[in-house]
């Protein structure tokens, strides 16, 4: 594996230029209406969501729409989540997130031949209830910026994939104690899935103030 140190900001500047370009060669294919899906797939420690975050100004600044989507607003009810337990590991990996709702919700209808239309988010795992959302409209050309962890191997339709990696060991140390459990998911994650072999992009974050662009792999 061949992977070039960089900073932070020249990882947003390539993933920016990645989204642009791969956006302009779908329409010039598909037609103006399309929209592009991007995954930023990562353990909580490593941060997707801010990532998906700092996406959001450049990519609008280069005339692009972009709105947010967290897997995590698309998790099933508790009594599915929790059936065998609250630290269940496996239950994290196989029951959590509501695969097809997300494809169902937001995927689909932001990809090709879709109606524009997106679901913001469809679960409140902390109130226990439904989000209450309503579907919101997108211009042709925006993109979709989703965050969320164990998201790759799941058959989640997406334009481009980014996997923010980390050794086992740097996983274990960021992990906060009460978070310890859901380790042997992450584990059965990169034995089963091997991200950082499925995803498009894979950015190496064990020291996150000084990443690293994994060239080949």
């Amino acid at each position: 594996m061949r992977v070039e140190p960089v900073s932070p900001e020249v990882v947003v500047e390539r993933l920016v230029e990645r989204v642009v370009d791969g956006l302009a060669a779908a329409r010039a294919a598909d037609g103006p209406d399309r929209r592009w899906r991007v995954l930023l797939d990562g353990a909580p420690p490593t941060a997707p969501g801010a990532l998906a975050d700092a996406l959001v100004e450049p990519l609008r600044a280069r005339g692009h729409a972009a709105v947010r989507v967290s897997a995590g607003d698309f998790l099933r009810p508790a009594g599915v989540r929790f059936e065998h337990g609250r630290h269940d590991p496996d239950a994290l990996f196989d029951d959590a997130l509501d695969s097809g709702a997300l494809i169902r919700e937001v995927l689909d209808p932001l990809g090709p031949g879709g109606d524009g239309t997106y679901l913001p988010a469809l679960w409140d795992a902390a109130r226990e209830r439904s989000a209450r959302a309503t579907r919101e409209p997108t211009a042709p050309g925006t993109v979709l910026l989703l965050d969320g962890g164990l998201l790759l191997g799941r058959w989640l339709p997406a334009d481009l994939t980014v996997h923010l990696a980390v050794r086992p060991d740097t996983l274990a140390r960021r992990t906060p104690p009460a978070d310890a459990w859901r380790l042997p998911a992450e584990e059965r994650y990169r034995a089963e899935v091997e991200p950082e072999h499925t995803a498009d992009v894979v950015v190496r974050v064990d020291d996150p103030r000084r990443p690293g662009w994994v060239l080949e792999r």
